[in-house]
Protein backbone atom coordinates (compact mmCIF):
# COMPACT_ATOMS: atom_id res chain seq x y z
CA UNK A 1 0.00 0.00 0.00
CA UNK A 2 2.61 2.42 0.88
CA UNK A 3 4.55 1.49 -2.46
CA UNK A 4 1.59 2.36 -4.54
CA UNK A 5 1.16 5.49 -2.65
CA UNK A 6 4.49 6.64 -3.29
CA UNK A 7 4.15 5.96 -7.28
CA UNK A 8 0.41 7.37 -7.21
CA UNK A 9 2.12 10.58 -5.95
CA UNK A 10 5.20 10.31 -8.23
CA UNK A 11 2.70 10.17 -11.21
CA UNK A 12 0.92 13.36 -10.13
CA UNK A 13 4.46 15.44 -9.51
CA UNK A 14 5.08 14.28 -12.79
CA UNK A 15 2.49 15.69 -14.52
CA UNK A 16 2.28 18.80 -12.67
CA UNK A 17 5.73 19.29 -13.61
CA UNK A 18 4.90 18.50 -17.33
CA UNK A 19 2.13 21.15 -16.76
CA UNK A 20 4.55 24.08 -15.33
CA UNK A 21 7.04 22.98 -18.00
CA UNK A 22 4.22 23.36 -21.14
CA UNK A 23 2.95 26.87 -19.33
CA UNK A 24 6.59 28.33 -19.66
CA UNK A 25 6.21 27.78 -22.98
CA UNK A 26 6.58 30.70 -24.95
CA UNK A 27 4.37 31.52 -27.82
CA UNK A 28 6.25 30.41 -30.84
CA UNK A 29 7.07 27.60 -29.00
CA UNK A 30 3.51 26.15 -28.17
CA UNK A 31 2.41 27.06 -31.96
CA UNK A 32 5.11 24.54 -32.72
CA UNK A 33 4.21 21.97 -30.41
CA UNK A 34 0.54 22.71 -31.31
CA UNK A 35 1.91 21.80 -34.90
CA UNK A 36 3.97 18.78 -34.04
CA UNK A 37 3.28 16.21 -36.77
CA UNK A 38 3.87 12.13 -36.68
CA UNK A 39 3.37 9.90 -39.32
CA UNK A 40 2.93 5.99 -38.51
CA UNK A 41 3.85 3.34 -40.87
CA UNK A 42 2.44 0.11 -39.97
CA UNK A 43 5.11 -2.21 -42.49
CA UNK A 44 5.40 -5.98 -42.56
CA UNK A 45 7.39 -7.43 -45.46
CA UNK A 46 6.91 -4.15 -47.71
CA UNK A 47 10.75 -3.93 -48.86
CA UNK A 48 9.98 -2.90 -52.23
CA UNK A 49 7.97 -0.05 -51.46
CA UNK A 50 8.74 1.68 -48.08
CA UNK A 51 11.69 3.18 -48.57
CA UNK A 52 10.25 5.67 -51.47
CA UNK A 53 6.85 6.61 -49.36
CA UNK A 54 9.08 7.53 -46.74
CA UNK A 55 11.46 9.52 -48.89
CA UNK A 56 8.57 11.41 -50.83
CA UNK A 57 6.94 12.16 -47.35
CA UNK A 58 10.62 13.81 -46.08
CA UNK A 59 10.84 15.27 -49.19
CA UNK A 60 7.64 17.39 -48.28
CA UNK A 61 9.25 18.96 -45.00
CA UNK A 62 8.25 15.90 -42.92
CA UNK A 63 10.88 14.80 -40.81
CA UNK A 64 8.86 13.15 -38.15
CA UNK A 65 8.28 9.32 -39.54
CA UNK A 66 7.66 6.33 -37.33
CA UNK A 67 7.68 2.96 -39.09
CA UNK A 68 6.51 0.27 -37.03
CA UNK A 69 8.07 -3.59 -38.39
CA UNK A 70 5.35 -5.83 -37.90
CA UNK A 71 8.13 -8.86 -37.01
CA UNK A 72 8.91 -8.39 -41.01
CA UNK A 73 11.19 -11.31 -42.64
CA UNK A 74 12.75 -9.46 -44.90
CA UNK A 75 14.74 -6.03 -44.94
CA UNK A 76 11.55 -3.72 -44.40
CA UNK A 77 13.32 -2.31 -40.85
CA UNK A 78 16.88 -1.60 -42.42
CA UNK A 79 15.34 0.39 -45.45
CA UNK A 80 13.14 2.46 -43.46
CA UNK A 81 16.15 3.02 -40.91
CA UNK A 82 18.54 3.86 -44.61
CA UNK A 83 15.70 6.21 -45.99
CA UNK A 84 15.39 8.57 -42.55
CA UNK A 85 12.73 6.85 -40.44
CA UNK A 86 12.39 6.02 -36.81
CA UNK A 87 12.25 2.06 -36.77
CA UNK A 88 10.14 0.16 -33.80
CA UNK A 89 10.62 -3.29 -34.28
CA UNK A 90 7.82 -5.91 -32.94
CA UNK A 91 9.26 -9.29 -31.49
CA UNK A 92 5.84 -10.69 -32.75
CA UNK A 93 3.50 -9.71 -35.31
CA UNK A 94 0.33 -8.04 -34.16
CA UNK A 95 -0.72 -7.02 -37.22
CA UNK A 96 -2.32 -3.56 -38.92
CA UNK A 97 -3.75 -2.65 -35.35
CA UNK A 98 -1.80 -3.88 -33.35
CA UNK A 99 1.39 -2.08 -34.93
CA UNK A 100 -0.88 1.06 -35.43
CA UNK A 101 -1.51 1.22 -31.72
CA UNK A 102 2.12 0.67 -30.86
CA UNK A 103 2.33 3.42 -32.96
CA UNK A 104 -0.02 5.81 -31.19
CA UNK A 105 1.29 5.13 -28.00
CA UNK A 106 4.74 6.03 -28.92
CA UNK A 107 3.01 9.39 -30.52
CA UNK A 108 0.85 9.87 -26.78
CA UNK A 109 4.52 8.94 -24.97
CA UNK A 110 6.10 12.18 -26.73
CA UNK A 111 3.34 14.19 -27.16
CA UNK A 112 2.81 14.81 -30.43
CA UNK A 113 -0.98 16.48 -30.81
CA UNK A 114 -1.72 14.79 -34.45
CA UNK A 115 -0.64 11.71 -36.33
CA UNK A 116 -1.25 10.68 -39.38
CA UNK A 117 -1.39 6.95 -40.23
CA UNK A 118 -0.25 5.41 -43.72
CA UNK A 119 0.48 2.22 -45.67
CA UNK A 120 3.57 0.69 -46.87
CA UNK A 121 2.81 -0.78 -49.54
CA UNK A 122 2.26 2.44 -52.04
CA UNK A 123 -1.20 2.85 -52.23
CA UNK A 124 -1.00 6.02 -50.38
CA UNK A 125 0.31 9.59 -51.57
CA UNK A 126 2.36 11.72 -49.48
CA UNK A 127 0.76 14.73 -51.27
CA UNK A 128 -2.39 13.26 -49.32
CA UNK A 129 -0.38 14.39 -46.24
CA UNK A 130 -0.70 17.96 -46.02
CA UNK A 131 -4.41 17.99 -46.97
CA UNK A 132 -5.51 15.79 -43.91
CA UNK A 133 -3.61 17.62 -41.99
CA UNK A 134 -4.93 21.12 -43.18
CA UNK A 135 -8.38 19.81 -42.35
CA UNK A 136 -7.59 18.17 -38.87
CA UNK A 137 -5.69 21.76 -38.19
CA UNK A 138 -9.15 23.25 -38.34
CA UNK A 139 -10.44 21.53 -35.18
CA UNK A 140 -13.58 20.98 -36.51
CA UNK A 141 -12.89 16.98 -36.81
CA UNK A 142 -11.10 14.51 -34.58
CA UNK A 143 -10.35 11.73 -37.10
CA UNK A 144 -10.43 12.44 -41.08
CA UNK A 145 -10.24 9.40 -43.42
CA UNK A 146 -8.38 9.89 -46.89
CA UNK A 147 -11.33 8.04 -49.09
CA UNK A 148 -10.85 6.62 -52.45
CA UNK A 149 -13.88 3.54 -52.72
CA UNK A 150 -12.55 3.08 -56.27
CA UNK A 151 -10.22 0.93 -55.21
CA UNK A 152 -12.36 -1.64 -53.88
CA UNK A 153 -12.59 -4.72 -55.83
CA UNK A 154 -15.20 -7.67 -55.54
CA UNK A 155 -14.47 -9.00 -52.18
CA UNK A 156 -14.39 -5.42 -50.59
CA UNK A 157 -17.78 -4.79 -52.26
CA UNK A 158 -19.49 -7.43 -51.09
CA UNK A 159 -17.67 -6.89 -47.34
CA UNK A 160 -18.39 -2.65 -47.55
CA UNK A 161 -22.31 -3.39 -48.84
CA UNK A 162 -22.55 -5.64 -45.89
CA UNK A 163 -21.60 -3.72 -43.34
CA UNK A 164 -23.65 -0.26 -44.44
CA UNK A 165 -26.22 -2.43 -44.27
CA UNK A 166 -25.81 -4.13 -40.95
CA UNK A 167 -24.17 -0.64 -38.57
CA UNK A 168 -25.80 2.12 -40.69
CA UNK A 169 -22.83 3.96 -42.00
CA UNK A 170 -22.92 5.64 -45.01
CA UNK A 171 -19.36 6.69 -45.75
CA UNK A 172 -17.62 5.64 -48.82
CA UNK A 173 -14.31 4.17 -48.08
CA UNK A 174 -14.52 2.07 -45.06
CA UNK A 175 -11.07 0.30 -45.07
CA UNK A 176 -8.67 3.42 -45.84
CA UNK A 177 -5.67 3.47 -43.60
CA UNK A 178 -4.95 7.18 -44.44
CA UNK A 179 -6.23 8.92 -41.28
CA UNK A 180 -5.38 11.80 -39.39
CA UNK A 181 -6.16 11.84 -35.82
CA UNK A 182 -5.97 14.42 -33.50
CA UNK A 183 -4.81 14.27 -29.58
CA UNK A 184 -8.12 13.08 -27.95
CA UNK A 185 -8.25 10.57 -31.02
CA UNK A 186 -4.77 9.29 -30.02
CA UNK A 187 -5.51 9.15 -26.11
CA UNK A 188 -8.31 7.02 -27.21
CA UNK A 189 -6.94 4.67 -29.34
CA UNK A 190 -3.78 4.37 -27.69
CA UNK A 191 -6.09 3.17 -24.48
CA UNK A 192 -6.63 -0.51 -23.74
CA UNK A 193 -10.28 0.05 -25.03
CA UNK A 194 -8.87 -0.40 -28.59
CA UNK A 195 -6.26 -3.25 -27.99
CA UNK A 196 -8.21 -6.34 -28.37
CA UNK A 197 -9.38 -4.81 -31.74
CA UNK A 198 -8.16 -6.77 -34.90
CA UNK A 199 -9.10 -4.85 -38.04
CA UNK A 200 -8.15 -0.70 -37.94
CA UNK A 201 -11.95 0.18 -39.54
CA UNK A 202 -15.20 -0.18 -38.32
CA UNK A 203 -13.69 -1.52 -34.98
CA UNK A 204 -12.37 1.76 -34.47
CA UNK A 205 -14.69 4.13 -36.05
CA UNK A 206 -17.54 2.66 -33.75
CA UNK A 207 -15.32 2.98 -30.48
CA UNK A 208 -14.49 6.98 -31.42
CA UNK A 209 -17.98 7.43 -32.58
CA UNK A 210 -19.49 6.21 -29.07
CA UNK A 211 -16.97 8.34 -27.24
CA UNK A 212 -18.38 11.25 -28.78
CA UNK A 213 -15.48 12.07 -31.74
CA UNK A 214 -16.38 13.58 -35.12
CA UNK A 215 -15.34 11.91 -38.15
CA UNK A 216 -15.03 13.26 -41.65
CA UNK A 217 -14.06 11.74 -44.96
CA UNK A 218 -11.69 13.81 -47.60
CA UNK A 219 -11.24 12.16 -50.97
CA UNK A 220 -7.96 11.57 -51.95
CA UNK A 221 -6.27 9.76 -54.82
CA UNK A 222 -4.09 6.59 -53.92
CA UNK A 223 -2.09 3.94 -55.99
CA UNK A 224 -2.40 0.55 -56.93
CA UNK A 225 -0.06 -1.62 -53.95
CA UNK A 226 3.28 -1.92 -55.57
CA UNK A 227 3.71 -5.28 -54.52
CA UNK A 228 1.53 -8.19 -53.16
CA UNK A 229 -2.05 -8.45 -52.18
CA UNK A 230 -4.20 -7.15 -49.06
CA UNK A 231 -4.02 -9.02 -46.29
CA UNK A 232 -7.22 -8.69 -45.16
CA UNK A 233 -9.12 -9.46 -48.36
CA UNK A 234 -6.57 -11.98 -49.92
CA UNK A 235 -9.03 -14.93 -50.32
CA UNK A 236 -12.98 -15.53 -49.55
CA UNK A 237 -11.59 -17.43 -46.23
CA UNK A 238 -10.26 -13.76 -44.79
CA UNK A 239 -13.12 -12.14 -46.13
CA UNK A 240 -15.45 -14.78 -44.33
CA UNK A 241 -13.39 -14.17 -41.02
CA UNK A 242 -13.24 -10.21 -41.47
CA UNK A 243 -16.78 -10.38 -42.17
CA UNK A 244 -17.80 -12.35 -38.70
CA UNK A 245 -15.26 -10.46 -36.51
CA UNK A 246 -16.89 -6.77 -37.85
CA UNK A 247 -20.71 -8.23 -37.79
CA UNK A 248 -19.72 -9.16 -34.11
CA UNK A 249 -18.80 -5.34 -33.75
CA UNK A 250 -21.95 -4.11 -35.56
CA UNK A 251 -24.11 -5.99 -33.50
CA UNK A 252 -21.93 -5.03 -29.74
CA UNK A 253 -21.65 -1.74 -30.73
CA UNK A 254 -22.79 -0.39 -34.03
CA UNK A 255 -25.31 3.30 -34.50
CA UNK A 256 -25.87 5.62 -37.35
CA UNK A 257 -21.90 7.52 -37.22
CA UNK A 258 -21.88 11.18 -37.29
CA UNK A 259 -19.30 11.56 -40.82
CA UNK A 260 -19.33 14.23 -43.06
CA UNK A 261 -17.84 13.90 -46.71
CA UNK A 262 -16.36 16.84 -48.53
CA UNK A 263 -13.78 16.98 -52.05
CA UNK A 264 -10.24 17.77 -51.50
Amino acid sequence: MIIGLFFKNLARLYRTNATKCKNRMSPADNAAQQNKLLIIIPAKNEASSVAQIIEETKALGYADILLVNDNSSDNTAALAANAGAIVLNLSISLGAWGAIQTGLRYAEQHQYPMVITMDADGQHEAASVPILRRILLKARSDVVIGAFPERGDLLRRVAWALFRFISGVTYADLTSGLRAYNHKAIQLLASEKATLLDYQDLGVLLLLENHGLLIEEVSINMQIRHDGCSRIFNSWWAVGRYMLHTFVLCLSRGNRLNIRRRGS
